[in-house]
């Protein structure tokens, strides 16, 4: 049988740890893992880098900022590790974390260690061989749409997590916030930022709840049962998780999920297999994100055009890094590309009224 289950691969270049300082600080937190010692890595993600440690019989996960990273407050391992320290036992799905190092003479940088979750992440397109049935595909957008509702509905202040934001105006300051990121790192003059800053400003909406909110909720940040692939048993990428107003989460997913009726711009785009016959549309899991969480989705547009825009900056200030030599990985070449159709929809969608 195929083993279609998440592997890593060789570090890339300009990614590879101090293996002579790691090695003898984890044989000091996990005592009695004889020989055995190998570091790889997980080759997609353009923020957090991810690797796989084998440490005698026992198997991690270490998760450090990337190098060069200009946007130190988005890469805070210290909070991310507290989220999950408390939040796995409310979630399951969210990782299992072991220990966290703040001592940058190990690697350089704070990181933090969890337990491996062994299964099936979905990317653009399912692994060669692997059969996504249409009835699949619609269960599996139920799932992903009920564990982000799931996420929505904890009690984050009885888990723990009641200081990790500041709710009260939460939208105001993310539009803001993200605009003013995207000029810390321009580098190209594009006119559809100061269209969309507008228009965002004008109509934002009052928000008058907060959830946790996981930030960045798709496809490739969600590990699938290997023995059902409708079943989600790992959420990944914790680092931005906050509290704040849910449907900017689910905005979130929307802005990544492009459906088979979509543009060929768009199309390039696609980050998980969700035009496949049987996946749902936007407008579909609004609708079944309503019915899970009894929310009241009708500003819908507001978070998509906001959604848009924000993984355009996140693109912008990750090619940033590329554009003045902070990192070499010839991935982040083509992305200005991305800004603009990112840009480019988010603006039509203003304009359209449509998701």
């Amino acid at each position: 049988m195929t083993d279609f289950r998440d592997k890593p691969t060789s570090i890339r270049r300009g990614e590879e740890l101090d293996l002579a300082k790691l090695e003898p600080f984890l044989r000091m937190h996990f005592p009695g893992e004889a020989e055995n010692f190998s570091v790889s890595q997980f080759p997609s993600g353009h923020s957090n880098l991810t690797y796989a440690v084998q440490l005698g019989n026992r198997q991690l996960v270490l998760r450090r900022p990337p190098f060069g990273s200009k946007v130190k407050s988005a890469h805070d391992m210290g909070r991310e590790f507290h989220v999950l320290s408390k939040l796995h036992d409310a979630y399951s799905p969210a990782p299992r974390v072991l220990l966290y190092c703040d001592d940058a003479s190990v690697l350089g940088a704070p990181f933090y260690l969890m337990e491996p979750i062994s299964g099936i992440i979905l990317r653009r397109d399912p692994p060669s061989g692997l059969m996504l049935t249409p009835e699949t595909a619609h269960k599996l957008c139920e799932s992903f749409i009920g564990s982000l509702a799931q996420l929505h509905g904890i009690d984050f202040a009885a888990v723990g997590l009641a200081d990790l934001g500041k709710p009260q105006g939460y939208l105001e300051r993310q539009v803001r916030g993200w605009i003013e990121r995207y000029q810390g790192s321009k580098t190209h003059a594009l006119p559809e930022v100061d269209q969309i800053s507008s228009w965002m400003e004008a109509n934002l909406p009052a928000s008058s709840y907060a959830t946790l909110i996981h930030n960045d909720y798709k496809f490739d940040n969600v590990i699938l049962d290997p023995n059902d692939l409708t079943r989600i048993i790992g959420v990944l990428d914790w680092e931005m998780c906050t509290l704040g107003d849910p449907l900017s989460d689910l905005g979130g997913a929307l802005a990544y999920w492009v459906e088979a009726d979509d543009s060929e711009d768009l199309q390039k785009l696609r980050g998980g297999p969700t035009n496949y016959p049987g996946s749902m549309t936007r407008n579909e899991l609004v609708k079944r994100y309503a019915q899970a969480s009894g929310r009241d989705v009708s500003n819908m547009v507001f978070y998509v055009v906001f959604a848009r825009f924000k993984v355009a900056v996140i693109v912008q200030q990750i090619y940033y890094r590329y554009h003045v030599g902070l990192t070499r990985d010839a991935r982040f070449a083509a992305m200005p590309e991305v800004v603009r159709t990112l840009l480019r929809h988010s603006l039509q969608s203003a304009q359209s009224g449509k998701i």
